[in-house]
């Protein structure tokens, strides 16, 4: 994992075991990023979603969205980092897809805006078949001093 990815997710509030992110392919600080992640098959998720056919779950490909989203906007040159970082909106969602064991994703986030402690950014995930989520996040946190 990359130094500015590691100093990027330090920022964020998950801990280890709920990060989905596992390498920066590229950062314009503040504006926009593309990652990536490996569905490895023994994510604890898998085992229940589901039995037999293990998926990663929608809402988990959002998530993967809003983190890199939050490593974009933790980065900004122009802007204070945020203290306890947050997803706390989810418009214009779509699933498109399915992510299984073995799938390299690719997720792709760019900050529409910031308002204060709050940004938007729209992004994607993009398997092996091609975009498999889309979404628009809100992030909020408190502007560090």
């Amino acid at each position: 994992m990359s130094s500015d990815l590691q100093a990027a997710l330090s920022a964020l509030p998950h801990g280890k075991s709920f990060r989905f992110l596992d390498g920066l392919e590229s950062l314009v600080p503040g504006r926009e990023a593309t990652a990536i992640y490996q569905v490895k098959g023994g994510e604890a998720f898998l085992e229940g979603h589901f039995p037999g056919n293990p998926m990663m779950p929608g809402v988990i490909l959002i998530e993967a969205i809003a983190q890199l989203g939050g490593v974009v906007v933790q980065t900004d040159p122009e802007h204070a980092v945020m203290t306890d970082l947050r997803l706390t909106g989810v418009r214009a969602a779509k699933i498109l897809g399915a992510a299984v064991p073995g799938d390299r994703l690719q997720i792709r986030a760019k900050v529409e805006g910031r308002l204060g402690g709050l940004a938007q950014v729209e992004g994607e995930v993009l398997g092996p078949a091609g975009v498999l989520a889309t979404a628009k996040v809100t992030l909020s946190g408190t502007l560090a001093p």
